[in-house]
């Protein structure tokens, strides 16, 4: 019989009712249970003799009263004879030689044992059973999967003009991957959502991507501006970096493209695989996308204004999702970020425009002119602009130019105003002193 298909070993452990419960009490309390002091019990108890015959059979069955004959009861506890028994065996057959003189309580602990033990030892066999055909499942999954590669390269020989192919599941994915990799050439551009990786995955990745670029292949990924934030993902990629990678990150990206030396590209699939793409016209597509976010992504830096800069950044892109109508688990999804570090950003861009709804910080954010998307920062860029600027960056009101000395010159020391009033002043001043705070690094992952 298959294991798992035939019947219990044990019948069900009977159920006790309160009278059953009440005589087991009084038992243990007496040590002992005879003919002679069932009616005692049923005295002292409240119980009528019927209820008390029929918690005594309760009792046996649930294995808490140990039946004892007329050769294991001591004299002394030998019902008396003028105590006529109530169900006599027939044909003149001795009373004690068919039913039982006594009861021993017996505890619940021994009582389970002896009730549930052998259901106990079938089940623990059942596991074993199970466990033995997963594992002899997955042994040939693995060797099913061992084909993949060879699949793959035949449909490639097959349909030079390129294909579409699906991996079932990650373990096909995580085997091909390590078979391209290892005969990657020239370049390899990854692209990857979320504001924190998995350190399991990063441990597996690290030494296959460091041998890639020990062979000199270029490899150029793509993070979200979050993954600065998060411990683990920031040293792998500083890890990388040094070895000589490119990361760059965005406040979005796609959410999941490897492609490898412009020939192969593996996009995620709903099933939890993925998709190979060879077809060369939609090869040339993802690398068209992929060159148009590295050039408007920022290099990936550490430290506090690198930090701070993402941070404004990042800030910006909620402002314009915000304006488009979208809810704080949808920017935090989007953006790579916690639900808690979102819902902190929109406190603070509706405390800085003075909004009292998200609806108002849309309509403000759009009147100023914030809600277009952000772009690069170039150091060098930044640098040769003026210092001085065309509107007040708190209201959007036009700056007064700084009043010229009597020679027309600039007055020694005198620099063009950045704010309008000083409670515009004061607002940047406090926004500032927030976004400092929030260069800090939350459990989750992610910005606070």
């Amino acid at each position: 019989m298959e294991p798992g298909t035939g019947p219990d070993p044990t019948p069900d452990v009977p159920a006790l009712d309160s009278a059953a419960v009440t005589l087991y009490r009084w038992t243990v309390v007496h040590e002992r249970l005879t003919r002679a002091t069932l009616a005692q019990a049923a005295s002292e108890t409240g119980l009528s003799l019927p209820e008390c015959e029929a918690a005594v059979r309760q009792l046996t069955g649930a294995c808490l009263f140990q039946e004892l004959f007329a050769d294991d009861v001591p004299p002394t506890d030998a019902p008396p004879d003028e105590v006529p028994p109530t169900d006599a065996p027939p044909n003149g057959a001795p009373a004690d030689a068919a039913r039982p003189a006594a009861w021993q309580p017996v505890s619940p602990q021994a009582a389970t044992a002896q009730l549930l033990s052998a259901r106990d030892t079938a089940l623990r066999a059942r596991e074993e059973a199970l466990r033995e055909q997963r594992r002899l499942i997955q042994q040939q999954r693995d060797g099913l999967a061992a084909l993949v590669p060879v699949y793959l390269q035949a449909r490639q020989h097959a349909f030079p003009q390129g294909t579409i192919d699906r991996l079932p599941d990650q373990f096909a994915v995580r085997s091909l991957l390590a078979d391209v990799i290892d005969s990657c050439r020239s370049e390899v551009l990854v692209s990857k959502h979320g504001g924190s990786f998995p350190p399991a995955a990063l441990r597996e990745a690290l030494p296959r991507d460091l041998a890639l670029l020990d062979r000199g292949v270029r490899m150029r990924s793509l993070y979200q501006h979050a993954t600065r934030f998060d411990q683990p993902t920031r040293v792998h990629a500083e890890q990388l970096i040094e070895a000589g990678a490119e990361i760059r990150t965005l406040p979005e990206v796609l959410p999941q493209l490897i492609i490898v030396d412009g020939s192969l590209a593996l996009l995620p699939a709903r099933s939890g695989g993925a998709l190979i793409i060879r077809e060369p016209d939609l090869l040339s597509y993802l690398l068209t996308v992929f060159e148009r976010d590295w050039e408007n992504a920022t290099p990936f830096a550490s430290g506090p204004q690198a930090a701070h800069d993402v941070t404004k950044t990042m800030k910006q892109s909620i402002l314009v999702l915000l304006a488009k109508g979208l809810k704080d688990e949808s920017i935090a999804r989007r953006l790579g970020i916690s639900l808690r570090t979102c819902r902190r950003h929109v406190s603070d861009l509706l405390d800085s425009l003075g909004a009292h709804s998200r609806f108002q910080a849309g309509v403000v954010a759009e009147r100023l002119g914030l809600t277009s998307h952000p772009a690069p920062s170039n150091p060098a860029a930044e640098a040769e602009e003026p210092a001085s600027a065309a509107s007040c960056p708190a209201c959007g009101d036009p700056l007064a130019a700084p009043a010229p000395s009597p020679d027309g010159h600039r007055r020694p020391g005198g620099r063009p105003p950045r704010y309008c009033s000083p409670r515009c002043r004061s607002r940047a001043y406090r926004t500032r002193q927030r976004d400092r705070a929030d260069v800090v690094t939350e459990p989750g992952g992610g910005v606070t």
